[in-house]
């Protein structure tokens, strides 16, 4: 099969691997559609790295896709070949004191899609998955659509984890995929405002039109200012999806006491800091999110029944051998780009 190569520091080639074989009863092989270019999938292209994990190249990176479900293993009761999924990427062990205490996301024995030292990803032309990693999207999303379950249901789990209810005051700072699935999620949850910041023009404009109440560009205003004139006892929560070091800070400022702060952006750094005298003052709750736990089923659920609509984050389609331009495209914020997908 062809498979994409992340062969070095923003260097990638196309070659033909093995197709993966099913070796357990509730194997699934899945031949791909579809593949996201996520955030993360950048890091290791432009760094060889997140933190601690680090490419061993030739490696194959992507985790966020779509397939058509090939053949299955001997136990497979829930889905047949022919029948279109959408993916979740993270395989658990079920077995840990992680997993039995439901906090599957940070299983000790974790397999995640493209991920160094866990599972080779899905910029191939076949993967194989345990059956319960297989959501089928039952005809009522396309497959492009089904890509972008996996970044909601991460804007789903951050929604959730940060307590967002009824009413709430929020701020959402940086509007690219993560952000605007958090958008789509708070707005499930009846959020009254949604304030939402980004440094790109256009993105502020696509957070608008999906439901922001408004949207500004730090690198222009005070945003902190801004949105606490029109807020001020401060908002209830602050998700940073950025993953800087000036949004940290934006956020702090932004809250009221006892607001929660949601870290779900991935800096590209290691340490990162707090002003303490403020957080303590404001008793603020700090939430980190990995991933997104028991949330992929029913982000596809909620994209089947049109509550939400996901399809207006695409912005760019390529094929296969394209895949370098598309990483370079992403890494660099062109075009107007807010999720590309990649057609195999």
């Amino acid at each position: 099969m062809k498979a994409v190569l992340l062969t070095g520091i923003r260097r990638m080639e196309i070659a033909d691997v093995a197709i993966p074989a099913i070796k357990r009863p509730t194997d699934v092989l899945l031949r791909i559609r579809w593949v996201g270019v996520c955030g993360s999938d950048v890091h290791y292209y432009e760094t060889g790295r997140i933190g601690d994990q680090r490419v061993k190249y030739p490696f194959i990176i992507g985790h966020e896709c779509s397939a058509v479900v090939e053949d299955v293993g001997r136990a497979v009761k829930t889905i047949k070949p022919g029948d279109e999924v959408a993916i979740e990427p993270a395989v658990p062990c079920h077995r840990c004191d992680q997993c039995r205490a439901g906090r599957e996301n940070t299983c000790r024995n974790l397999s995640f899609l493209g991920t160094p030292g866990q599972g080779r990803g899905c910029m191939c032309e076949y993967i194989v998955m345990p059956e319960e990693n297989c959501l089928p999207t039952m005809g009522k999303i396309s497959l492009e659509d089904a890509v972008v379950c996996e970044p909601f249901a991460i804007g789903l789990y951050s929604v959730k984890q940060a307590q967002v209810s009824k009413g709430d005051k929020i701020a959402i700072l940086g509007s690219g995929p993560i952000g605007l699935s958090c958008l789509l999620a708070a707005k499930l949850f009846k959020a009254k405002s949604v304030y939402m910041t980004d440094r790109i023009k256009h993105r502020q404009a696509v957070a608008e039109k999906a439901g922001a109440a408004w949207t500004g560009n730090p690198d222009m205003i005070d945003i902190v200012k801004a949105i606490i004139r029109k807020e001020p006892l401060g908002l209830d929560a602050v998700f940073e999806c950025a993953g800087q070091q000036s949004t940290l800070d934006e956020a702090v400022r932004l809250l009221r006491p006892g607001g929660a702060l949601a870290v779900v952006g991935i800096p590209r750094f290691k340490r990162v800091g707090f002003d303490i005298d403020n957080i303590r003052r404001k008793e603020i709750t700090i939430i980190n999110i990995r991933r997104q736990n028991r949330c992929s089923r029913e982000a596809v659920e909620l994209a089947g029944s049109r509550k939400v609509d996901l399809g207006f984050m695409i912005t760019h389609k390529s094929e296969m051998r394209q895949a370098r331009e598309v990483f370079e495209l992403v890494s660099s914020y062109r075009d107007g780009v807010i999720k590309a997908v990649i057609k195999f």
